[in-house]
């Protein structure tokens, strides 16, 4: 369980957060740093004084894991999930908004208890992923999705939109030639390539809908990113931790356009996200590096709840996107 006074003493105000980001970031000093979906708790720390006891994390090119494995033996996990009835509600409330014309794309999850003999722990070292992160007691992360990556004077975001089963025939062609999955992906560039116009110049489109898989002991997905980049703005030094809350949350896991969409997800949703499909992010003393919290497992009380689901266009079909939540809840494992 989480020590109240232990979450106290990591979570601090927005304000305090951007001066700390800022003065580390131009003093050269290494740092971690977490945000939730709601921008209401931040966490930053030097890489020099996290406990591991208190944030573990993986992320390329920097770790504090002391212990590269579990001895706890790994059984898939087993899962009870909402019911197609109950994801139909909030799905036909999206999908009305999305008729309205209130929004393009709405990223519609859901939170599903699951059960293992693992903790949060031991999920964290059988795991394998891009970015592993795990908070206290709270929650653990594997996320495949970099949020934005600052590299001198540029900076690049990596879009994640669109799923599919490798198991089908033909599944890199089914999900490149799919109608919505393609809608939804270039809806989501569009945004975020909007986003980054704020804080950057010559923003461009750099690799358009590339394929990457992930495997798990469950299944096999492919899924498509693309990468845009931008040149930063001079002014970018002196307020990046303002400027990276500006591109908040993420397009990839709201929609767009995205103020509208923010509304229609927390009346479809019905649960706090939390740090669910907030973000992470490491900073090495030259390189920024960030993810989006993704593929992700919560401790409620004891009881460990995994967050998942997908884009909604007017393409979408009820029973298809809830097979889709369904099929984002795995480990990918070693």
């Amino acid at each position: 369980m989480i020590k109240t006074s232990e979450k106290k003493s990591l979570v601090i105000n927005s304000k305090n957060f951007c001066d700390k980001f800022n003065n580390f970031y131009n003093r050269g000093i290494p740092f971690i740093f977490l945000i939730d979906y709601n921008m209401k708790e931040f966490v930053i720390e030097k890489l020099e004084d996290v406990e591991p006891e208190l944030i573990l994390f993986d992320f390329p090119g920097a770790n504090n894991v002391k212990h590269k494995w579990s001895s706890a033996k790994y059984t898939p996990l087993s899962f009870s999930p909402i019911s197609y009835e109950t994801y139909k509600l909030g799905f036909d409330y999206v999908k009305d908004n999305l008729i309205q014309g209130n929004s393009y794309l709405t990223n519609f999850t859901c939170k599903t208890e699951i059960f293992t003999n693992l903790s949060l722990n031991d999920i964290f070292l059988i795991s394998k992923a891009k970015y592993r992160v795990k908070f206290l007691d709270k929650f653990v992360c594997f996320s495949p999705e970099t949020f934005v990556k600052v590299d001198g004077d540029f900076i690049y975001t990596y879009p994640m939109k669109g799923t599919i089963s490798a198991d089908l025939p033909n599944a890199k062609d089914k999900l490149l030639n799919d109608e919505k999955e393609m809608a939804e992906h270039i809806t989501i560039v569009d945004l975020l390539r909007n986003d980054l116009n704020m804080i950057a110049e010559d923003v461009t489109v750099t690799k358009f809908r590339y394929v990457s898989g992930i495997i798990s002991r469950k299944n096999k997905l492919w899924q498509t990113s693309s990468e845009i980049r931008g040149r930063l703005r001079k002014s970018f030094k002196n307020s990046i931790g303002e400027s990276l809350l500006s591109l908040l949350p993420a397009g990839s896991v709201t929609g767009a356009p995205k103020k509208e969409t923010v509304k229609i997800i927390k009346n479809a949703e019905k649960y706090d996200r939390g740090f669910y499909t907030g973000i992470a992010g490491v900073f090495d003393g030259k390189i920024l590096d960030s993810c989006v919290l993704i593929r992700f497992i919560e401790n409620d009380n004891g009881k460990f709840f995994y967050k998942s689901g997908g884009g909604i266009t007017v393409y979408s079909d009820c029973q298809r996107e809830y097979k889709e939540m369904l099929d984002k809840i795995y480990v990918p494992t070693f």
